[in-house]
């Protein structure tokens, strides 16, 4: 299944909520991702230009899309931004069907 690397900001009304009543939101993701057939791996906090990080996997891009949809659409969070990950052997693959690929760069 592929994975994906999600990072997350909340909104700051989801941060005095989470002040008022501290809640390990772990469970809550595992829900998420579980309930498309997917797992969860990972889940982080951090300081910098995102609150948080997660690493999912999930059967497909369409139930990650369900997941990042529900979570967006919520309301608690400010941003979500999930990135594909590529195993080293569909890198390769891709390496070597580019060199298929018949590239012209603009205006040539």
């Amino acid at each position: 299944m592929p994975l994906y690397l999600s990072k997350f900001s909340y909104t700051p009304d989801a941060w005095a909520r989470l002040i008022g009543n501290p809640e390990d939101r772990r469970e809550a993701a595992r829900t998420y991702i579980e309930s498309v057939g997917g797992s969860l791996h990972g889940f982080w906090y951090a300081f910098g230009s995102s609150d948080g990080y997660t690493l999912w996997e999930a059967p497909d891009n369409v139930s990650m899309a369900a997941v990042a949809m529900a979570l967006s659409g919520g309301g608690a969070l400010s941003s979500l931004d999930t990135t594909v990950l590529m195993t080293i052997d569909e890198t390769l693959t891709a390496l070597r069907r580019a060199g298929d690929v018949r590239y012209r760069p603009p205006g040539a």
